[in-house]
């Protein structure tokens, strides 16, 4: 199996509805290493890493989020996996606004 990294920067209503609690629930469902955070813009983003199934199911589920937001988009862009800088446990953080 084939693993992936990808960062997304999610849009819409999705700060204050608990898209960020939602989004690491999501992602530990499917074995996803890695963080996700507010930004001060009133976007989400973040950066996970998987099995390349397990990356694609995220990636559709984070085109409609939680029940109370409103995606209007989802950019996303696959990034290269370093050596030293590899999720090496199974977690997903939910980190401090930016």
């Amino acid at each position: 199996m084939t693993r992936r990294r990808i960062y997304a920067r999610i849009y819409g209503r999705v700060q204050g509805v608990a898209f960020r609690h939602y989004t690491r629930k999501e992602a530990l469902k499917y074995a996803l290493s890695g963080w996700v955070r507010n930004v001060r813009d009133g976007s989400v983003e973040l950066q996970c890493e998987g099995y390349d199934e397990d990356v694609t199911l995220f990636l559709e589920w984070l085109n409609y989020g939680p029940p109370m937001a409103k995606v209007e988009h989802v950019d996303w862009r696959e990034i290269s996996q370093e050596k030293e800088d590899v999720f090496v446990e199974l977690d997903f953080q939910v980190r401090a606004t930016v």
